[in-house]
């Protein structure tokens, strides 16, 4: 069985199979191949017009959402905010290094100015339906950043998402209004990639399927 299911997904792989086992090859050519890691400070000009972000940004309303709890929501960075942000990042740095030096809180100011688009993902740990767990939120809510990113792609942007310690930050969480329960998750940056990227390899199922294992019966069953 393990074999059988290797074995169906190296065909569809390599485009082989009947209609939909094509369709689903060229998804995965045009679209999850496709996507790359671009670094924020390698996005520039143009950014997605008004259009496209609305693409982009509803694709994330088409991920999974157990109980229709919404777990999580977006925040637009607009240009007039870049400033502010700047003044977070560069406020977190101090929070956490009072020793900083002027280069380095320079250096965190100029991230907030980095990339067209810039969105923040914050995702809502608490409220709601008590039922539904912390990982499963998160999970959503990473459903809905995947699908913004291959609708980013599939319009010929690239994107990332990044993280790092100022999400935790005082500054930031006062910027972003977060409330309590509600964790900023990563920022995710949209633009035109500066210069091609050269594919990196990826893992194939081998290194992360597994087939569970029956366990044994009763003796003398």
């Amino acid at each position: 069985m393990e074999r059988d299911v290797m074995d169906a997904i190296d065909a569809g792989n390599a485009g082989g199979g009947g209609d939909g086992v094509d369709a689903a090859a060229a998804a995965l050519q045009a679209l999850m191949q496709r996507r790359q890691t671009v670094l924020p400070k390698r996005l520039g000009a143009p950014g997605p017009d008004a259009d496209q972000l609305a693409a982009i940004v509803g694709a994330a309303g088409q991920s999974p959402d157990h109980g229709r709890l919404l777990p999580w929501r977006l925040v637009l960075v607009p240009e007039a905010a870049r400033p502010a942000l700047a003044d977070a990042f560069a406020q977190a740095l101090t929070e956490r290094d009072a020793e900083a030096l002027p280069e380095q809180i320079a250096q965190a100011r100029e991230k907030a100015y980095r990339s067209p688009v810039l969105l923040l993902a914050v995702v809502d740990v608490a409220r709601g339906d008590a039922a539904i767990p912390a990982a499963e939120r998160i999970a959503a809510a990473g459903c809905a950043l995947q699908n913004m990113l291959l609708m980013a792609t599939a319009l010929g942007f690239g994107s990332a998402l990044t993280s790092g310690k100022a999400l935790s930050s005082r500054a930031l969480r006062r910027l972003f209004a977060l409330e309590e329960g509600e964790e900023a998750l990563c920022f995710l940056s949209i633009g035109t990639a500066a210069s091609p990227k050269p594919p990196r390899v990826r893992p194939g199922p081998e290194a992360y399927l597994s087939v569970l294992a029956v366990p044994p019966g009763p003796a003398g069953a």
